[in-house]
């Protein structure tokens, strides 16, 4: 029997707040969802002015990430891009009914060493969606102080 962290609505809402704050101090218009480690959003917030499409497409990259264990830009940016055409993960994103995102702006949430959720940003272009992402990851470090260890991961392998 293992024990598990669990990220909690506090915290989740912690994050988000992060996240809008770095979106208004660069002029971006996001929508931030964070879930848990199944995947399933703890907040989902929409910008004033954000797409009406952000809120599915954020949720996405949030459980690409948690599910995944992996950031989402990864599924493009390593050598040969490994979902792209001729690769073994091409069509990856066909997945879970298409909710599988393979572009920037998913982090997953590590605590420990351990996905207790993702994070997913939609509104900006990839260095902001990129950058609120990292806000709402201090912001939990903030919020854990030095009794936790949140990591920026790209990949993890348990």
């Amino acid at each position: 029997m293992k024990t598990a962290l669990k990220l909690e609505l506090a915290e989740a809402r912690a994050m988000a707040a992060a996240a809008i704050e770095k979106a208004k101090s660069i002029g971006a218009f996001e929508t931030v969802c964070v879930c848990d480690d199944g995947g399933y959003p703890l907040v989902l917030e929409r910008m004033d002015g954000a797409r009406i499409t952000g809120p599915q497409i954020a949720w996405n990259k949030a459980f690409t990430a948690a599910g995944h264990r992996r950031s989402t830009h990864l599924f493009n940016t390593a050598p040969n891009g490994p979902a792209l055409p001729g690769n073994e993960a091409f069509g990856i994103q066909l997945s879970f009914e298409g909710k599988f995102a393979i572009f920037v702006g998913g982090f997953p949430v590590v605590v420990d060493g351990e996905v207790v959720g993702g994070v997913g940003l939609s509104g900006g272009n990839g260095e902001q969606d990129t950058a609120c992402g990292l806000a709402a990851l201090q912001a939990l470090q903030d919020a854990l102080g030095t009794a936790r260890k949140v990591t920026v991961a790209a990949d993890i392998k348990k």
